[in-house]
């Protein structure tokens, strides 16, 4: 099993004055430590749980494009882009952009969006969930698009292209890879089906991912789609460091459902010393289940 690092908290002490240091020396830790995916969040606001607006947060896709200058290895992703925040056409282009510049290691995390405060703090439209899944599908399909030969009209209910055009084109073939966040059984699984390549479970216990990932196979049966090809991550809110054989236990189960990947929030207030042990005790006894 691999592990993401998901950078999520910038309110350690006295981040007013460290917080771009402990950023980069976190990301280099990961990268160099053996972290396979580097993740930020896709905020403006930082959410309420972890303080609220007054609490510091990068723009995700500038974060993202200073973090491929300062590594080599590790893939990187929002976790995940809100659907309601950017046309998809520039979405599109801002991951190929990303992807070119860090020579093949984005990907696109998205979901449909829902921190409502910072939509209307901002002034961005943050219509009702129906319709933020009919953008959400829209905008895989233009990204879809734009990543394929097809570079003439996109006309759906909601967005209206003209052309998809994307020169340079991304560096991974097909396209970079498309995960999707979120548990959603009706919609949100039926999504990842039809267009991931991989999908995002909130890690609540081994036997919820096990239910979401039968329903996630049964879209698959549904769609013609290989369930198979879609590779499986989590995300755990435990600390692994508090009690590593525990937390390897608990891993355990979740490999044997299939799911290959495991992100991790960084505990405390040094990340980079947090990440440091995770990738000395955790990594390597992890890679083995």
């Amino acid at each position: 099993m691999d592990v993401g690092v998901h950078y999520a908290n910038f309110s350690q002490p006295g981040w007013d004055q460290r917080l771009a240091e402990r950023l980069t020396e976190t990301a280099r830790v990961a990268d160099q430590g053996g972290v396979s995916l580097l993740t930020v969040m896709d905020h403006w606001f930082q959410m309420e749980d972890l303080g609220g607006p007054t609490q510091p947060m990068l723009e995700g896709y500038t974060t993202l494009g200073y973090l491929a200058a300062i590594t080599e290895r590790v893939r990187l992703s929002l976790l995940v882009t809100g659907t309601t925040y950017r046309h998809p056409g520039l979405l599109a282009k801002t991951v190929t952009t990303l992807d070119v510049l860090s020579r093949g290691r984005a990907m696109l995390g998205i979901g449909a969006a829902w921190y409502e405060r910072e939509h209307r703090g901002l002034g961005v439209p943050f219509p009702p969930l129906k319709e933020r899944f009919e953008r959400l599908e829209e905008t895989l399909q233009v990204c879809r698009q734009m990543w394929s030969e097809e570079d003439g009209p996109y006309d759906g209910a909601h967005y209206r292209l003209a052309e998809t055009v994307n020169v340079p084109p991304a560096v991974q073939r097909p396209h970079p890879p498309i995960l999707i966040g979120g548990s959603g059984e009706r919609k949100t699984l039926r999504l990842v089906a039809q267009y991931a390549d991989a999908c995002n479970l909130f890690g609540e216990s081994p036997e919820t991912v096990a239910h979401k990932l039968d329903v996630l196979r049964r879209h698959c049966d549904d769609l013609g789609r290989d369930y198979d090809a879609i590779e499986k991550t989590v995300i755990a809110m435990s600390d692994p460091l508090a009690d590593v054989d525990a937390f390897l236990d608990s891993m355990e189960a979740y490999a044997a459902l299939g799911i290959t990947l495991v992100t991790l929030v960084p505990g405390g207030d040094d990340p980079v010393a947090w990440t440091s042990d995770l990738a000395g005790s955790v990594l390597p006894r992890l890679a083995r289940l």
